[in-house]
């Protein structure tokens, strides 16, 4: 695919995929993701466009990530409208009982639940994804007519810039114009894993961080406007998670004081998840309710630690395996060791629930300016999606629900 905007962009496509479509009526639906954005972050003096949108669209105040896990699982239950028990994603990285290691959870097959990427594009539907960070692309691979693998990325963050992933937004709707594209920007959340706990020139590198993405959001708009797709388009802004901040004493290692004890010593595998991490037990299968017991025991007794919680009261899956610990907010796990994870901004835990989430853009079928009381989440944008279309529910229904 060549010319148009961003000529400098690679996109890949599907085997025998269509260009795009005269067609200037037909719904247009753009999930933009701004990964790590905090509700109260959302003001016309820092981040005016988003501002003005959640102004002009529907707004849930009380929109919260769920379950409060990582980035990966929240992206997935936005393309699937369902819980992690049902997708096979709990968090970013799980310990592999088969290979015996903890890994990340960024490929295809990871995923074992029908997107409605895919059902859409049996539906006869053209479909998109711009994804700023290489592990999103990972675990979407191929399943979008139209991709974006990110490139160039960062060192050391393994994402593309927000203004690289913009063009390649911009690009994909000119020379594709997918009739849904989903698309994360980056560039919040990794400044945001700062410490932004004492250091005024890092709040000013997160506040130019906010501005910046913003700015981008704002060209996507304006392309939008120019091209006269403004008035057929709608948008779902969210976030996938917030962010939290820790001072260098407040670390929580489990691993110590699992390996101090009798039952548990050499026998649970620690799965770090930033503000969560997931227990597994090795040891002898009739140990395992009286190991389980002991670990909430002793994981409740470490200082910094919120809650534990079995996976299935979480919906879950066998994945997220035996225990699930929280930290309390303004705390950060880190295990193995305390050393193992340096980085101050954190998010995973019930403290980085709230995001912003609200609908807007030109199409008549959204409604302008409302301020709704209900807790949207995550998982209702799959079927939201899916309402814009006429798409069914896939087998079982979904968990979340269309907030149109």
């Amino acid at each position: 695919m060549a010319g148009g905007a961003g000529a400098a962009v690679v996109l890949s496509a599907a085997a025998g995929a269509p260009s795009a479509s005269a067609d200037s009526t037909r719904t247009r639906v753009y999930v933009v993701v701004t990964d790590g954005l905090r509700p109260d972050e959302v003001s016309a003096a820092v981040t005016p466009t988003l501002h003005a949108l959640r102004s002009a669209g529907t707004w849930y105040p009380q929109a919260r990530s769920l379950p409060v896990m990582e980035t990966i699982p929240n992206h997935v239950m936005m393309m699937t409208g369902v819980r992690p028990d049902r997708s096979g994603v709990p968090a970013n990285a799980v310990f592999d009982r088969a290979g015996g290691a903890v890994r990340d959870l960024d490929r295809p097959s990871d995923l074992r639940f029908p997107t409605v990427i895919e059902r859409l594009n049996a539906a006869g539907y053209r479909t998109g994804t711009v994804l700023s960070k290489e592990y999103l692309f990972g675990i979407f691979g191929t399943r979008a007519t139209y991709r974006w693998e990110p490139s160039p990325t960062l060192p050391l963050t393994n994402h593309a810039p927000d203004q690289l992933t913009t063009d390649a937004l911009i690009a994909m709707v000119e020379r594709a114009d997918p009739d849904l594209v989903f698309t994360n920007l980056g560039d919040i959340d990794r400044v945001g894993h700062s410490d932004l706990t004492g250091a005024s020139t890092l709040a000013a590198a997160r506040t130019a961080a906010l501005a910046s993405t913003d700015h981008q959001v704002e060209r996507f708009v304006q392309h939008l406007k120019e091209t006269g797709r403004w008035e057929s388009s709608v948008l779902l802004v969210l976030a996938d998670h917030s962010m939290d901040w820790s001072v260098p004493t407040r670390v929580v290692s489990l691993a110590p004081a699992l390996d101090a004890d009798p039952l548990l010593t050499g026998r649970v595998q620690v799965a770090q998840n930033g503000g969560a991490d997931l227990l597994y037990w090795t040891g002898p299968e009739g140990d395992r309710a009286a190991a389980v017991a002991r670990m909430r025991e002793v994981v409740g007794g470490v200082a910094g630690v919120l809650s534990t919680h079995l996976p299935p009261d979480l919906r879950l899956g066998p994945e997220a395996g035996d225990v699930v610990a929280y930290c309390k907010a303004g705390w950060r796990f880190s295990d193995p060791a305390v050393w193992s994870n340096p980085i101050p901004g954190n998010h995973g835990h019930p403290a980085t629930e709230p995001i912003p989430f609200f609908i807007a853009g030109g199409s008549r079928r959204i409604a302008g300016g409302q301020v709704r009381a209900e807790a949207a989440r995550t998982v209702d944008v799959a079927p939201t999606v899916g309402a814009l279309f006429g798409l069914p529910a896939p087998s079982g229904g979904y968990d979340g629900t269309s907030r149109l």
